[in-house]
């Protein structure tokens, strides 16, 4: 069975170099037999959170909420492309995941960080981690993290220089750790119903 994973990206920049990360993810899963789709922040377009996908009456949550809804009950694992603003979150990420609760539980969740610096968005992942551990994610603990990554990917979404040099790297790690869990997890669920 492929390993159905959401890869959500949340830039709404004009000019959004993280979403090479994304699609570098996209097809680096791929080429590991895994079944991955990209869920881009921008171009769902989610309002800003006034009402989460569970306060709306069955059938009356808006299509991109109830599609998105169904999808992330399907996958099998997530991975957050976490961009570093000014030490903190991607406030276009943080809204689109914050629309749903339960539908994220008992499935892991992987994050690759990235920035422009040499930080390489760890204080974002770092944030991330306990954000998603409270939804009720199992955050597997090899992170990815990419610096300078205007410079690390090209416009291709294609490693260059030290940096996707460093990335190319450690990509398998990282993806084996998410492959893990998600086994552990799928297993785990079909064997039992979650506690809760």
């Amino acid at each position: 069975m492929s390993d159905r994973i959401l890869i959500f990206y949340g830039s709404y920049r004009s000019h959004r170099v993280g979403i090479r990360l994304a699609d570098y993810l996209v097809r680096a899963f791929a080429d590991r037999g895994a079944s991955p789709e990209l869920i881009d922040a921008k171009a769902i377009d989610l309002p800003m959170l006034d009402k989460r996908y569970m306060d709306y009456a069955p059938g009356e949550a808006p299509d991109a909420l109830e599609a998105l809804a169904g999808k992330i009950r399907s996958a099998d694992a997530f991975v957050f492309v976490a961009g570093e603003y000014n030490w903190g979150i991607q406030p276009g990420l943080k809204n689109l995941t914050d629309h749903f609760l339960a539908e994220w539980a008992w499935r892991p969740a992987a994050i690759a960080s990235y920035s422009a610096g040499r930080f390489a968005g760890l204080r974002a992942g770092l944030a991330w981690h306990g954000t998603l551990s409270e939804m009720g994610m199992v955050v597997t603990s090899t992170p990815l993290a990419v610096g300078g990554i205007g410079q690390a990917l090209d416009a291709a979404a294609e490693p260059t220089g030290e940096g996707g040099t460093a990335l190319a790297r450690a990509f398998p790690r990282f993806a084996e750790d998410l492959a893990w869990w998600t086994e552990a997890a799928r297993a785990q669920r079909a064997k039992t119903t979650p506690p809760y």
